[in-house]
């Protein structure tokens, strides 16, 4: 029997914390030095919104570790680099040669305004302050360096060619093709639960977790990952764009394999469901207890844009 049964409104994070990480955000791009237009692509992107859902998990582990050191805005500043990796990501995705898609959080994608090559380069440019972002607030935040690092190494992986990056040109490559089972779900699985995975690590270092503990944090990222994609599968075919910020069924159209495609909505909404009853097992099995995080599972597998 499944937990998630009810649907649940979109407060998993209350609007104090929302505006302080959208402020973080803002100083982090802020400092970024270039080329017009590539810095004003840089900030219309990230200015552009959002659920956030990344940072707040990365501040959910350090709170559900219990031993984040060093003062709430370094802790804010280095759950921002998974916002910035993500949106990167986003920039990315968007551009012809990928998706080719106009619509991006309720507003022209970065590349329509901007062009493609000054979209490409704020894309890249967001990978190394992300890094950057996160090591200096990691040190600040007077966590070990040995820690530090491995925060951004669990950064660059959940967010590489064995994580997000290689999910995205699986997912490509997918379009037209006979893809079932667990091919999907690696898709899946590195596309999206990669990074969702990371943001549970990074804070599970930066909070003190014990292995064991990081272990469990990453485990219920990538489970709840997975929700959230499969989540975006079926939103793709029963919502429409006005309702989502981006343009629906754009992955019907390309012919892309999803788990609405291959399983019809109603066993892809018992598959996110599955999901996130794994995610809250992993910490229930880890002993960790947190509200938030229980709320974010919750809003993974039920949310309506």
């Amino acid at each position: 029997m499944t937990r998630v049964t009810q649907p649940v409104a979109h407060d998993y994070v209350d609007d104090a914390l929302r505006a302080d990480i959208n402020a973080e955000l803002a100083g982090l791009v802020g400092q970024l030095q270039g080329a017009d237009p590539v810095t004003s692509a840089v900030r219309y992107a990230v200015a552009s919104g959002g659920k956030r859902i990344r940072p707040v998990l990365c501040l959910a582990a350090m709170d559900a570790a219990g031993n984040a050191p060093g003062a709430r805005s370094a802790q804010l500043r280095a759950a921002c680099a998974l916002e910035l990796m993500h949106t990167y990501s986003l920039v990315h995705d968007d551009l012809p040669c990928m998706d080719d898609d106009d619509l991006r959080r309720g507003q022209r994608t970065a590349h329509r305004v901007y062009g493609s090559a000054a979209a490409s380069a704020a894309g890249i440019s967001l990978i190394p302050l992300a890094c950057r972002a996160l090591l200096d607030a990691a040190l600040a935040m007077g966590v070990t360096r040995d820690r530090a690092l491995m925060a951004v190494r669990a950064l660059c992986r959940g967010a590489g060619a064995a994580g997000m990056v290689g999910g995205q040109l699986l997912d490509l490559q997918s379009e037209g093709a006979p893809i079932e089972g667990a091919a999907l779900r690696r898709i899946h699985a590195m596309k999206t639960g990669a990074l969702f995975g990371a943001a549970l690590r990074v804070g599970a270092l930066l909070g003190g977790a014990a292995p064991a503990g990081v272990a469990a944090l990453g485990a219920f990222g990538e489970h709840l990952g997975m929700a959230f994609q499969i989540t975006d599968d079926v939103l793709d075919v029963t919502m429409d764009s006005d309702s989502l910020g981006k343009t629906a069924g754009k992955d019907q159209g390309a012919a892309k394999a999803t788990f609405a495609s291959r399983l019809g909505v109603p066993d892809a909404r018992r598959a996110a469901a599955a999901e996130i009853d794994a995610a809250l097992s992993e910490l229930d099995r880890a002993g960790l207890k947190s509200a938030l995080l229980d709320r974010l599972a919750r809003f993974a597998a039920n949310r309506d844009r």
